[in-house]
């Protein structure tokens, strides 16, 4: 198939799961054969930083969305001056600067985005459908890398007269942390704009069940692939850490639960036996992270605890692989259930059992996998509990990887990922022609 995937960047500041999944995904399309143009939005992709994989120009800015969401005169401005602000040093800068926009401000440009055609960034849109045409790319299908971009769909297909499919992955978490009414709005727009797109792909059973429910849509428009990784990187260590080690990977922010997890850790250390074990954080972090993780330093400093838990600050393919086979166990404690977890698989697949509330897609992949262990949230002793018998017995935690890595084999192959996906893509656009 010819397919364009539109993804939106983060910038290299934190692990995001959006950018590394889709990036691992179009590369086993195209080992498949087929034709993905993939096309980066707002700042640049984190997998172009070490292996390019977009191919295709930069568009919706994120400097210049900012720009025209709070000043009409940029709504106005020639490309030339726009293209000033798309340079990859000003995108990057402000990719550092991320996380530090407003409530009220993400809320209006979240739902100005939305709007698509009728939204404050039109011009970047029609810049965009208007290089689609230019270039005469056609596509057999344009895949949205999340339901947050619904905005452009309705310009998509009455330009280009394509099925437009959308992956979704905890959009929901994004929406619901919008303060009111920007949430209630949001949603109501959401609803609206999934009514234009053809077929949706979630990325677990779980979340396709959340999700059906939320945007309203009949279940032959929902369908599951469930994402894999490219499993030709990943080596378990040899040997067992000498020291046991517990490691947390996601972005440095209290909403991955990175407090619960140095709660437990400071009960752990309290415990006898475990006066030994280690605590390393990787996972990256935006500027508004910054206070939260000096008031957790704080607070490990005042338990007598902070020279044995290390901040990471490198999380590139490299170093993630380096650092995992450095752990025990591997847990990031979510507050609130999530769609997909990709820092499970590449636990996993390093043969690093994890521990995780037993919430969101969690029950769904540890049951798929195995090398799990699920916990009832609520404290940071529940944790503690969950995590100590994998420290206390490290071949029976070595077996649990074991059991978790064949399971990720099994079920989370990126290749069989590409195979689903393109055929997936494929019954959504001939069910979109018929219905014409």
């Amino acid at each position: 198939m010819r397919i364009v995937q539109i993804s939106p960047g983060s910038g290299d500041n934190f692990y995001c799961e959006n950018c590394l999944r889709d990036a691992a995904l179009v590369r086993a399309m195209r080992r498949r054969d087929h034709d993905v143009l993939m096309v980066p939005l707002y700042l640049p992709l984190q997998a172009d930083k070490t292996e390019p994989v977009s191919n295709a120009p930069l568009f919706f800015g994120g400097v210049n969305v900012f720009l025209q969401q709070k000043f009409a005169l940029f709504r106005k401005t020639p490309r030339w001056i726009d293209k000033l602000f798309d340079s990859r040093k000003l995108l990057n800068w402000a990719a550092r600067k991320a996380g530090m926009t407003n409530a009220r401000d993400l809320g209006e440009t979240t739902i100005s985005m939305l709007e698509g055609e009728d939204g404050r960034q039109v011009k970047e849109l029609d810049r965009l459908v208007d290089w689609f045409v230019e270039t005469q790319h056609d596509p057999g299908v344009v895949c949205l890398s999340n339901i947050l971009l619904g905005g452009l769909t309705r310009r998509i297909k009455d330009r280009l007269r394509v099925p437009v499919v959308c992956l979704l992955q905890d959009e929901d978490g994004f929406l619901d942390g919008l303060t009111s009414p920007y949430a209630e709005r949001a949603w109501e727009i959401v609803r609206r704009r999934a009514r234009d797109i053809d077929g949706f792909i979630a990325v677990s059973t779980y979340f396709a069940q959340t999700m059906q429910k939320r945007l309203d849509v009949k279940e032959e428009r929902m369908h599951v692939v469930h994402m894999g990784i490219d499993l030709n990187n990943y080596a378990p260590s040899p040997t067992a850490p000498s020291v046991p080690t517990i490691g947390f990977l996601s972005r440095m922010c209290p909403e991955r639960g990175l407090e619960t997890l140095v709660d437990a850790f400071i009960v752990l250390k309290r415990r006898g036996g475990f006066q030994s074990i280690r605590l390393q954080i990787s996972g990256g972090r935006s500027a508004a992270d910054e206070p939260f993780i000096r008031r957790l330093q704080d607070k490990l400093h005042a338990a007598g605890v902070r020279d044995n838990v290390d901040f990471l600050d490198s999380f590139d393919q490299d170093a993630r692989l380096a650092f995992l086979q450095s752990l025990s166990v591997l847990s990031v404690p979510e507050r609130d259930p999530v769609a997909y977890g990709l820092y499970v698989l590449e636990s996993l697949a390093m043969g690093v059992p994890v521990v995780e509330p037993a919430i969101g897609c969690f029950p769904e992949t540890i049951e798929m996998t195995g090398g799990g262990v699920l916990y009832t949230p609520g404290s940071p002793e529940a944790l503690a509990d969950a995590i100590a018998p994998l420290l206390r017995d490290p071949e029976a935690a070595r077996r649990l990887g074991e059991e978790g890595r064949q399971g990720v084999r099994r079920a989370f192959d990126v290749e069989e990922t590409a195979r689903k996906m393109a055929e997936t893509c494929e019954q959504i656009a001939q069910r979109a022609k018929r219905g014409k």
